[in-house]
């Protein structure tokens, strides 16, 4: 466990420090990630508590719109949690990196599974119980501050670093794959037995999470630099700023998802598409949520069986402009089954951007740096999939749906174009070894 008073520092650029490996001669690693008992107990309890987590947003959103009727009403429940992480987000990066990140994790799926508790409580109230929904969405948004850097910084402290490439594919697939599992099933949990009943299992599978993880994934412990510790919170929030932005590598990765997805993101268009453009009805709406998750889930199995570590930084700008190329069929096409293709297409180059995203981040950023890169890694995430309805949304209604949707893949594509001349170190990536922390300046 990683706490301030460790002994001696791993290094931050190999696998080396991993403890009680310290031998180059010893037994060698299984060829698959799937062969490292840790990783797939953190595989398990991580999908534990993302389902839980879905099934108790699809199920919170249904039931309070059920009680007010209100459309407004679901606009709070997305705030709720949503100003939580953004005020939280940074100083849960500097809590990260200072303090051990398994009792951190293990304390906020904890109180995840509370917030679980506290809605199945909730639910026998009716209407009186809509303003304790919010204030226990609240402390759930607190929660998810400090538990989604936590996950990303724990990951290298659970496999090998030459196992990491295919430990970020694997997870992202399987993450994908309970996004879209989770509101299915909180959809048949409602119907069945109504929302005590699913907020019950979203406590459980928050509580099983948590004890798989606490009892059954060890990780490699590293030490807290001096640089970590000293200061104050805006000090070291500084510092890791100053990283980001003088590792182009690191800079490069994270603002070309942010803009990609903030201006040619057209999944809060499908509404419209299916109605006035396809004319496919709520049936070819759910066909065209599925699509790119299809693409998505599909690239992700590839990747986890069959990783890739050659010129990783022109493969990623490569899959980026696809994706703008397949929004931009999509958005022109008038036949549902090709913008059903278009979206599978979209999907699955968006995968293995999020895949050599994930690990050109972690490869680049130093143990005692991952808290505070990885929070601001969720915060531009967060940004561009929020932002990002928000910006389809008011550009379809001054534009028209068609011209928003053809002008932001169209932007994707500048934006592409514009960042392999900005930043021409990630350009030239060739394996994500090449992107350590003493060689992405």
């Amino acid at each position: 466990m990683t706490v301030p008073s460790s002994s001696p520092s791993p290094s931050s650029s190999g696998s080396a420090g991993t403890a009680g490996t310290a031998g180059t001669n010893e037994t060698a690693e299984p060829a698959s990630v799937f062969g490292q008992r840790a990783f797939t107990t953190f595989l398990a309890a991580r999908l534990l508590a993302v389902l839980a987590g879905q099934i108790q947003a699809v199920v919170v959103a249904w039931q309070v719109y059920d009680l007010t009727r209100q459309p407004l009403a679901l606009a709070y429940v997305g705030l709720a949690q949503f100003l939580p992480m953004l005020v939280l987000l940074l100083p849960a990066g500097d809590l990260i990196d200072r303090f051990s990140r398994k009792p951190i994790l293990a304390l906020s799926w904890g109180l995840s599974g509370l917030c679980g508790a506290g809605l199945w409580w909730l639910a026998g109230h009716g209407h009186a119980g809509v303003s304790g929904i919010y204030a226990v969405l609240v402390v759930f948004g607190c929660a998810r501050a400090f538990s989604g850097p936590a996950l990303q910084s724990l990951l290298p402290q659970v496999v090998p670093r030459e196992q990491l490439a295919q430990a970020i594919a694997a997870n992202s697939m399987l993450m994908r794959a309970a996004n879209i599992g989770g509101p299915f099933v909180g959809g048949l949990l409602y119907a069945w037995g109504g929302a005590q009943l699913t907020f019950a299992v979203c406590c459980i599978c928050f509580a099983l999470g948590t004890a798989l993880f606490v009892l059954g994934v060890r990780v490699r412990p590293v030490a807290v630099s001096l640089a970590a510790t000293q200061g104050n919170i805006w000090q070291r929030f500084g510092a890791g700023i100053h990283f980001i932005r003088t590792r182009p590598i690191i800079l490069g990765t994270i603002s070309l998802d942010l803009f990609a997805v903030l201006l040619g993101g057209v999944v809060a268009l499908l509404p419209i598409y299916a109605a006035e453009v396809l004319h496919a009805g709520p049936q070819g709406l759910g066909a065209l949520r599925s699509a790119m998750a299809v693409g998505e889930v599909s690239a992700g199995l590839y990747l986890s069986m069959r990783p890739f570590d050659r010129r990783v930084g022109r493969t990623m700008f490569i899959a980026v402009a696809i994706f703008g190329l397949a929004n931009l069929v999509f958005s022109l096409s008038t036949t549902f089954w090709l913008s059903f293709a278009a979206l599978m297409v979209a999907g699955a180059a968006d995968m293995v951007s999020v895949y050599i995203r994930g690990a050109l981040v972690q490869f680049s950023t130093p143990d005692d740096m991952r808290g505070r890169v990885n929070a601001v890694n969720m915060l531009f995430i967060g940004s561009s999939n929020e932002l990002g309805e928000f910006r389809a949304g008011s550009a379809a209604a001054a534009l028209g749906v068609v011209p928003a949707a053809v002008t932001g893949a169209l932007c994707t594509l500048g934006v592409v174009s514009a960042w392999a001349v900005l930043f021409k170190p990630l350009r030239r990536v060739n394996r994500f070894e090449e992107a350590t922390p003493s060689l992405t300046r």
